[in-house]
């Protein structure tokens, strides 16, 4: 019977691969990823020589069908991401529906994920957290999003890319005035950072910087959270 393992992979220091995930990868039938170049590093970085197929969010539609037909017929396939927990935040989450769908077995590999990493240093957080992935690049959407998660009350926790963190700071202090905010960037890496803060204030040490680099994972609560 045919299993797609889900194998989470290090978001930047590869040493935080598990031993499970790299035997996982290394008796798989067919690596699954979004991109083959990123995911030869790791797997030339652990001396892995499964072969590998890209499936990204440009290829959902045209490759899905075809793609859960090529699992079914093999034993073990494993499925990456370019960084962090497949599913989460990336198309893997409609592979897996369908290899539901379609009766294969679908087990997780647990591991790295730059939501839990950033929840582990970030103090008090209450009973709940909401995760709301990559928000809208358009800020008109953005904003709304933020009005809606402020009203929650919870604890909120985005994805930014470098090229938009500043904006949606901003759209955070003026949305959810006095918020306590905490950014880490670059997590697990050598240049690993965080902020913690108001918006504005954090806002304005990356923009003093000129070019922001890596990715970020920004949480947002109120004074009664912290």
């Amino acid at each position: 019977m045919a299993t797609l393992w889900v194998v989470a992979t290090p978001i930047g220091n590869l040493d935080d691969m598990t031993f499970r995930g790299v035997e996982t990868l290394r008796n798989a039938d067919l690596v699954v990823c979004e991109d083959t170049r990123q995911t030869q590093k790791l797997l030339a970085h652990f001396e892995i020589s499964s072969p590998s197929t890209t499936f990204h969010a440009h290829t959902v539609d045209r490759r899905l069908a075809h793609l859960v037909a090529r699992i079914g017929s093999l034993e073990r396939v494993a499925l990456v991401t370019d960084a962090g927990t497949p599913g989460v935040s990336d198309p893997g989450a409609a592979l897996v529906q369908a290899c539901v769908g379609a009766g294969i077995d679908v087990r997780p590999v647990p591991g790295v994920s730059a939501l839990t990493a950033l929840l582990s240093v970030a103090g008090p957080l209450g009973r709940t957290v909401l995760f709301d992935g990559f928000p809208s690049p358009k800020a008109g959407r953005r904003r709304r999003r933020i009005r809606e998660l402020c009203e929650r009350g919870e604890p909120y926790v985005f994805y930014e890319s470098p090229h938009r963190i500043v904006k949606l700071l901003h759209d955070i202090e003026r949305e959810h005035p006095g918020a306590d905010v905490v950014v880490g960037r670059e997590m697990t890496k050598v240049f690993e950072e965080f902020f913690r803060g108001g918006a504005s204030e954090i806002a304005d040490i990356l923009n003093s910087r000129g070019r922001i680099r890596g990715e970020l994972a920004v949480l947002v609560r109120t004074a009664e959270n912290r």
